[in-house]
């Protein structure tokens, strides 16, 4: 309380009531209603140990690294359903290895029963599809990573 020159802070959630104030003498001063409050927690008793390992976290396989010369990404222009070819039973528009043109469409998006054509939007080689087929994409989400011509 001290460090961020509190004087008074009160609680109430569903019948308990916490109100802790701290007096001219610097010490805190603790009032509860008489109704029990929802759930005990009582504080875990130190144990010595040694310092917890590094958290790693994994990565997600659409996210970004660092910049890389001349590599650009093609980004999904809204949210909604990543798709690679216009039916199940058609080749996808784009894979590994294709030249892509600005206009070339590269996927199809379907946002409220809406298919969207998705171009490239910059001239290069396709170098990786970033995004599962059938699987929900966000705004901005990375759809293909691209050799920029």
């Amino acid at each position: 309380m001290r460090r961020a020159d509190l004087t008074e802070f009160e609680i109430e959630d569903q019948g308990f009531k916490l109100r802790i104030r701290r007096n001219g003498d610097e010490r805190p001063v603790v009032t509860s209603s008489n109704t029990p409050p929802p759930f005990a927690v009582s504080a875990p008793e130190p144990t010595p140990q040694a310092a917890p390992p590094p958290v790693v976290f994994p990565t997600a396989r659409n996210t970004v690294a660092l910049p890389e010369a001349g590599v650009s990404y093609i980004k999904s222009p809204m949210v909604g359903t990543f798709y690679r070819a216009a039916a199940p039973e058609n080749p996808s528009f784009v894979n590994v290895g294709d030249v892509v043109t600005e206009t070339s469409v590269v996927c199809i998006i379907e946002a409220m029963k809406v298919m969207n054509d998705i171009q490239a939007e910059a001239r290069g080689t396709i170098l990786e599809a970033l995004v599962e087929n059938g699987k929900s994409v966000e705004y901005g989400q990375p759809l293909f990573k691209i050799k920029t011509a």
